[in-house]
């Protein structure tokens, strides 16, 4: 008895020592202290026999958010072997995200396509699609984007050094290189960050004689992401919420916000500094960029109404110094990810998203900012600018030939790195394509139809949307053959020869028919669907009705080549019964010789018949008096398919 009771004392330890690690993981998670609610979760789940998806998710998260994306895609996949489709689209998304980390970018492809074939998301995939085809065009050259080459920066310390901003001839940036008798920040166990500008070589983009920038007027806490007004007056930088004595200021979740603080620059001192009146408590406002003529300032922020983790967005700025209403970038350029570090050269915004195709984590794009605030499709800027980890805080100079930016990739130094690019080579020549996929039956366009074209080495392959729409980029002066697909439908086929001017238009459109329109059931037989083949009296040549209405049934025999059909022709009552047995077996063999004439194999028509006056529709038999209407009823040709 005594033995029994100790074993049972001992399991009950056991198990409350199990609960506790749990409890333990929980709380440090509920407090945003990743770092050790990662080893927290990884001590529980090592012993647990059948954990549970919420756990796992947390730890998959705790990872995710210290962006440790091999660990993270351990449990994301457990996760997702857990709830498969039932995962949400947070996680699925985080999911790829780490799979695009480890370099499994077909896995990753595979799965984010099957899931929204699966919703019928046909916007996302042609979206998709879209971008995908950019990637790899951009990938080989096809692109009017520049080739870069990056190179690390000696100023890179064992920690985060990243988000540099232009300063005249200067440079400032962000860096928690400083690491004594600094706070740590609980997230990942990393110091705050502090503001440092430099002079730059334009040759090589090294940093030299750097130092602390506005020393009096940075936080104890993060400072980073800093933009200056063209006379370099005006400071912008992104800060924690702070409150007198000091001390941060978290929202009701417990969880400290970012605010853009503005200043006036004057020496060393940063007077009238002040918050933007956007910013809240409540959500995070930071990142700020300016527009060219600095009547725009764009930034990131996660407050209530966005897409995703996080957005992009702009507001005026007025002649005052005031501020307008921000607006969001809207659904093309944010995502359910994270949209992060705008910065604007010319008319072009750039900006850094996980959500967008890329090749993992955060992934620089470029837009072009139309007038009114519009902007075209987001491009990925491709490798080297991009890798699969998170590559971000892009700057250009005017003329497009270097400039920085940030990544945490292979290779680097510390946490995340600040690199210097510059351009190796011009720029290729390449030509749109873009169309309308139309339904062969009533004209209307046709939504997830897939393009398909090979040039060179590389495949492209575009996606129409809701308006059947489909664009994609090919080299110029080129000769290639696209395919318009999707199941359920025939196919269609064009040659195309592009342009030789960068940036010209061509239009090509496709035609698609559905099987189930084309045919119809008419006397317990199939037949292809056609108006009436009418032949004038006493005659069985085709008529220009006829070949209109010949050429569907070519289009159907072209276009679906399993197909085997049976020629039957009639005539009306009129006439001696012989003579209309003859006039229609011609009438039929004048159909045969139409549709064999448009390159239809022979062996695919069983027969050729004429039945004359045998069957007719109406009443209009031998003496029955009937309108010129009526008896052109009776004389007809009717295609009755056989096999399929």
């Amino acid at each position: 008895m005594k033995r029994t009771l100790f074993l049972l004392a001992f399991l009950f330890c056991m198990t409350q020592g199990f609960a506790q690690k749990l409890l333990k993981a929980d709380r440090k998670y509920a407090a945003f202290e990743y770092t050790e609610a990662a080893k927290l979760y990884e001590d529980y789940l090592a012993d647990a026999k059948k954990p549970k998806a919420e756990v796992v998710a947390k730890a998959a998260d705790s990872y995710y958010y210290i962006n440790n994306m091999g660990s993270a895609l351990r449990w994301y996949s457990k996760l997702h072997e857990l709830q498969g489709g039932k995962m949400s689209d947070t996680h699925f998304h985080r999911y790829l995200l780490a799979l695009r980390a480890g370099e499994k970018y077909e896995v990753a492809d595979e799965l984010q396509f099957s899931r929204m074939e699966a919703r019928g998301d046909l916007n996302g995939m042609g979206r998709m699609m879209h971008q995908k085809a950019n990637f790899f065009d951009y990938r080989n050259g096809l692109t009017d984007h520049a080739k870069y080459s990056v190179s690390n920066l000696a100023v890179n310390s064992n920690k985060a050094d990243f988000g540099v901003a232009w300063y005249g001839d200067k440079v400032v940036y962000a860096s928690s290189r400083d690491t004594v008798g600094k706070k740590k920040y609980s997230w990942n166990d990393q110091p705050y960050l502090v503001l440092y500008e430099a002079k730059r070589d334009t040759a090589t983009g090294a940093f030299s004689k750097d130092k602390k920038f506005l020393q009096k007027g940075q936080t104890t806490y993060h400072n980073a992401a800093a933009i200056f007004s063209p006379d370099l007056k005006t400071v912008y930088f992104s800060v924690n919420n702070v409150k007198k004595g000091n001390k941060l200021v978290d929202d009701q979740k417990g969880t400290n916000n970012i605010q853009i603080v503005k200043g006036t620059i004057k020496g060393d001192k940063l007077e009238k500094q002040e918050k933007l009146p956007f910013c809240s408590e409540d959500f995070s406002v930071g990142h700020p960029a300016l527009s060219a003529d600095g009547k725009y300032m764009f930034f990131v922020s996660d407050m209530p109404g966005g897409y995703g983790e996080t957005d992009l967005y702009y507001v005026e700025i007025y002649s005052d110094g005031t501020f307008g209403t921000p607006v969001n970038a809207g659904p093309d350029i944010n995502t359910i990810g994270r949209e992060m570090f705008p910065y604007v050269q010319g008319d072009t915004l750039y900006f850094s998203s996980d959500a967008h195709y890329g090749l993992g984590g955060l992934d620089v794009f470029s837009v072009k900012i139309g007038k009114d605030m519009e902007f075209a499709f987001p491009l990925n800027m491709g490798e080297p600018i991009n890798s699969n980890g998170d590559d971000f805080g892009f700057i250009i100079n005017e003329r497009g030939t270097s400039g920085y930016l940030s990544s945490n990739r292979k290779g680097g130094k510390g946490d995340d790195d600040i690199y210097f690019f510059k351009q190796e080579r011009q720029k290729p020549c390449t030509y749109t394509i873009s169309g309308t996929v139309r339904n062969k039956k009533d004209g209307l366009p046709i939504a997830g139809v897939r393009l398909l074209t090979a040039h060179s080495d590389s495949v492209v392959s575009a996606i129409t949307d809701i308006h059947g729409k489909y664009t994609f980029n090919a080299p110029c002066s080129l000769k290639q053959h696209i395919t318009a697909s999707k199941e359920g439908y025939s196919s269609d086929g064009k040659d195309v020869e592009t342009g030789k001017v960068t940036g010209e238009l061509k239009n090509v459109d496709f035609v698609l028919g559905k099987y189930e329109e084309l045919v119809r059931i008419e006397d317990n037989v199939e037949k292809i669907d056609i108006n009436p083949i009418y032949f004038d009296f006493d005659q069985y040549y085709v008529t220009p009705q006829g070949a209109a209405e010949l050429d569907k049934v070519v289009y159907v025999m072209q276009h679906f080549p399993d197909i085997i059909i049976r020629i039957e022709s009639h005539t009306d009552s009129r006439g001696k019964d012989d003579y209309n047995m003859r006039l229609s077996d011609d009438r039929a063999k004048s159909t045969f010789s139409y549709i064999i004439a448009k390159g239809i194999d022979p062996k695919r028509i069983e027969s050729v018949h004429g039945y004359g006056e045998s069957r007719l529709r109406n009443q209009c038999s031998n003496d029955v008096e009937c309108t010129e209407e009526e008896h052109q009823l009776n004389r007809r040709s009717d295609f009755i398919i056989v096999r399929k």
